[in-house]
């Protein structure tokens, strides 16, 4: 298959490379299969879209509701890198599904209003899919409701009116939707499990996410979770989008593999080694639907949500 590639904004080599290791295990794919870029690292330059199956961006540090003035050049150009990629994710309605980061990164690019109003504390929620959700080619894979971890300081509190909301929580009034036919994001995080929430709570302990006296607390919560539907979401989207075929060498910067402290400096390593089967003829992705234009973002108050969750207008 055409391998996928994951947008990673992690500093934090052991945030980083658990999020890696959780993306693989839980998408069930091998390493060739999915290659790791580290936006914070350097600039994304040009994706051929030809080359892959689709495109998964995790969380990170970055809040697109920082201060402009606040915002670092590293964050300034991720930012721009993002919306340069999502320009053509959006035209050619390509796989894509980004998750916490990720939905303030498609939120805003397509017209959505990030603010601070609905940030979630660490730990799981209750998530219930709108009657749009249940009957998602993707989201409809789970259940009705389900528990998921989330932790974030901002959210999309207006949704884009072409948008479709597809989940929500009682805290949170957009926990997914959907752009055009194939290009999603989620608030929740559906590549965590306790374990790999609790390396995040070590890591960001001074981050500003909770008091980091409670710590060991919200580490012994998500041992005690029931959070164990929304992996399901990576498996399905891999089983909806994997492409056969061999991806091209690609001409921008490499992919680059997980940090290994260990290991001797490199310079410069080149991309993983592609072994994939001959790929047979592919139907045109110009033919796919094409996504509609942006417009004015829609409030999203919880009446509507509820309206939304029964199936009204």
């Amino acid at each position: 298959m055409k391998p996928l590639l994951l947008l990673a904004t992690r500093p934090e080599d052991v945030a980083a490379d658990s999020e890696y290791d959780l993306f693989l295990r839980f998408a069930g794919l091998e390493e060739r299969d999915l290659r790791r870029f580290r936006l914070e690292q350097r600039a994304l330059g040009r994706i051929d879209l030809r080359d892959w199956s689709g495109i998964l961006l995790g969380g990170g540090p970055f809040n697109f509701s920082d201060p402009e003035t606040s915002k670092s050049a590293v964050q300034r150009r991720v930012e721009a890198d993002l919306r340069g990629l999502l320009d053509r994710v959006i035209s050619e309605d390509f796989p894509f599904l980004g998750a916490c980061y990720g939905i303030g990164a498609l939120g805003s690019h397509q017209g959505g209003v990030v603010d601070r109003r609905y940030a979630e504390p660490v730990g799981a929620v209750s998530v219930t899919l709108t009657a749009e959700g249940q009957q998602d080619p993707l989201l409809g894979a789970l259940p009705t409701t389900f528990d998921a971890f989330t932790g974030h300081k901002e959210a999309i509190s207006h949704l884009p009116r072409h948008a479709v909301l597809l989940a929500i929580s009682p805290g949170c009034p957009v926990q997914a939707f959907r752009i055009g036919s194939r290009v999603y994001a989620t608030q929740f995080h559906p590549e965590l499990d306790a374990a790999g929430l609790s390396t995040r709570i070590d890591v960001y302990k001074h981050a500003g996410y909770f008091p980091p006296a409670q710590a060991d607390e919200l580490k012994a919560q998500a041992r005690c979770s029931n959070v164990v539907h929304p992996q399901a979401l990576l498996r399905r989207f891999v089983q909806s989008y994997a492409r056969r075929g061999a991806a091209a060498p690609q001409p921008g910067p490499p992919v680059l593999p997980r940090a290994d402290p260990a290991a001797p400096p490199q310079a410069d390593p080149a991309a993983r080694p592609r072994a994939d089967p001959p790929a047979p003829p592919q139907a045109d992705p110009a033919a796919w639907p094409a996504p509609r234009v942006p417009t004015a973002p829609q409030a999203v108050t919880p009446a509507a949500r509820l309206d939304r969750v029964a199936g009204k207008p």
